[in-house]
């Protein structure tokens, strides 16, 4: 059974697309799209469409996810797309920032991305932006739709981090950038793949673990360890979104490439809602089985002046050879500024 049918979100599925349900006549086609994990809520607009799909084409066109890196392993998704192993796959930007340098954007602290109309607004764009085309079309890929990742918080075991200094030493799983804010508190990145982290959390290789606030710490057996959460740290996220393969989609009738691309937005408000449905029912049990750190504001604006410019600075100077990094980076900027003001 998928995640959208077991959260019940084949209600807002048929809302969000019942003006359009329009059949839509084309050819037999099945796709097979590569996925780590179990299926959860990132995966759930995914999900969403692929249903959409079937149900508008009559069945005709069919989407089938694997999970559990059952085609391939996360870190490899980019190579199977290159290879033309499968026509979709879904990639978390850390996992690899050799092969998707611009997308590293996403991964930096501090962006203006906590308010989730923004947060679809901004990657919307920021997907057909030409360095971000451009690094998947190395691996034949184009982007389809953003994973919209909430901010990271940060769940623990042994003694809380109850001051910034208190990061000092502690082996923290984050990414990109916000592994690089991170260290700036004096801890130890780890870059591990999401299904990796809960058995090095078990046999005492990792202290902390960053993800995406609170689905992710469920999902991946996180909080079942953990002693301590963050509830305002907040100090970044990431981009594990959806791609197609390119001689794939280039290959479907011009009617089937449409109706993937409608159902874009359709997808990421499943997605986003599926987020919010996992807060409601995670964030209590967090608080009654762990102890909760809220830093002050004094607290998160000194981490914002030692880990905000700095790793911004740093990331544009390493990544200006390679492509228009601070172009990325101020695009980011627009968009949200674009978007509060619609």
């Amino acid at each position: 059974m998928t995640f959208l049918k077991t959260m019940g979100f084949a209600g807002l599925l048929c809302a969000s697309t019942a003006a359009a349900a329009q059949s839509v006549d084309g050819p037999d086609v099945s796709w097979s799209l590569s996925m780590w994990g179990n299926p959860r809520a990132l995966s759930a607009g995914m999900e969403a469409v692929a249903d959409e799909v079937a149900d508008r084409t009559g069945g005709k066109f069919k989407i089938e996810i694997f999970y559990g890196g059952q085609l391939s392993g996360a870190r490899e998704n980019l190579d199977g797309l290159q290879l033309n192993a499968f026509e979709g796959a879904a990639i978390c930007n850390f996992y690899h920032p050799g092969k998707n340098p611009a997308w590293m954007v996403f991964s930096l602290p501090f962006l203006p991305l906590g308010d989730p109309a923004v947060d679809k607004y901004v990657r919307s764009r920021m997907f057909e932006h030409p360095a971000i085309v451009a690094d998947m079309e190395r691996w034949n890929a184009i982007p389809y739709m953003s994973g919209l990742l909430p901010q990271y918080e940060v769940l623990g075991k042994g003694d809380a981090p109850q001051s910034l200094e208190d990061w000092a030493g502690l082996r923290v799983r984050a990414g990109g950038g916000l592994g690089d804010a991170m260290e700036a508190l004096g801890a130890t990145k780890q870059t591990l793949p999401a299904g990796e982290t809960s058995t090095a959390f078990q046999r005492g290789a990792l202290d902390a673990a960053a993800f995406p606030y609170t689905y992710a710490h469920v999902s991946f057996g996180i909080a079942e360890e953990a002693d301590w959460f963050t509830a305002n740290l907040a100090p970044g996220t990431s981009e594990c979104g959806w791609l197609f393969n390119k001689s794939a989609y280039e290959a479907l009738p011009e009617q089937y490439q449409s109706l993937l691309m409608e159902l874009r937005d359709m997808g990421m408000d499943v997605t986003q809602t599926a987020y919010a449905e996992q807060d409601k029912k995670n964030l209590p049990m967090f608080k009654d089985t762990m102890t909760e750190i809220v830093y002050s504001d004094a607290d998160l604006a000194k981490f914002r002046d030692i880990a905000g410019q700095p790793v911004w600075d740093t990331w544009i100077a390493e990544n200006s050879s390679k492509f228009d990094a601070q172009g990325v980076f101020d695009a980011v900027w627009s968009y949200a500024k674009e978007a509060g003001s619609q």
